[in-house]
């Protein structure tokens, strides 16, 4: 059974989660339509302390939350990390994403990259600038984002979205 009517509007923050960057992206989904609201990439400093950074993207997170009032979020699953030590980063990066969500009480879809790229390009191989040309197209934006992160978090986005309104992710 679908959470919300495919005529109810839902606006959806993607998160592609990381310590250096993390892509933010909102999208309103609505009719079956995606349109872009805004989106953004959290930069910190590596000579900043690691909590510090951490500290940087919840702060960030919660003004997103502020200013766009998202019913859900979807964020990116770790999925592979040929490094020890980033994966273990990312991933404590990931988790102070989920707990300032889970405090702002909003719910999660996570997906894996291959979901993602699948849901927005056809298929689970597409590559970055396959998954940027669509995120485009279906946005209609007049200009790619500068960086992947930005591009990923949109790409979230719309696929969580239409995920969480059909409730094929739970």
């Amino acid at each position: 059974m679908a959470r919300n009517s495919q005529q109810m509007s839902l606006r959806i923050l993607g998160i592609d989660p990381g310590f250096g960057r993390t892509g933010l992206g909102v999208v309103d989904i609505k009719a079956g339509v995606s349109t872009y609201v805004w989106h953004d990439v959290i930069e910190t400093d590596k000579s900043e302390d690691f909590s510090a950074r951490l500290r940087i993207i919840r702060d960030d997170i919660q003004e997103a939350i502020r200013r766009f009032h998202p019913q859900c979020a979807a964020v990116e699953s770790l999925f592979f990390q040929t490094n020890v030590r980033t994966a273990m980063k990312v991933g404590m990066a990931r988790g102070v994403i989920l707990l300032t969500l889970a405090d702002a009480g909003i719910p999660i879809v996570e997906l894996n990259p291959n979901q993602v790229k699948q849901g927005i390009a056809g298929y689970g191989s597409a590559d970055k600038k396959q998954v940027l040309g669509m995120v485009v197209r279906l946005l209609k934006l007049k200009t790619e984002p500068k960086l992947d992160d930005a591009s990923d978090a949109l790409a979230l986005a719309i696929v969580g979205g239409y995920a969480w309104k059909t409730g094929t992710i739970r």
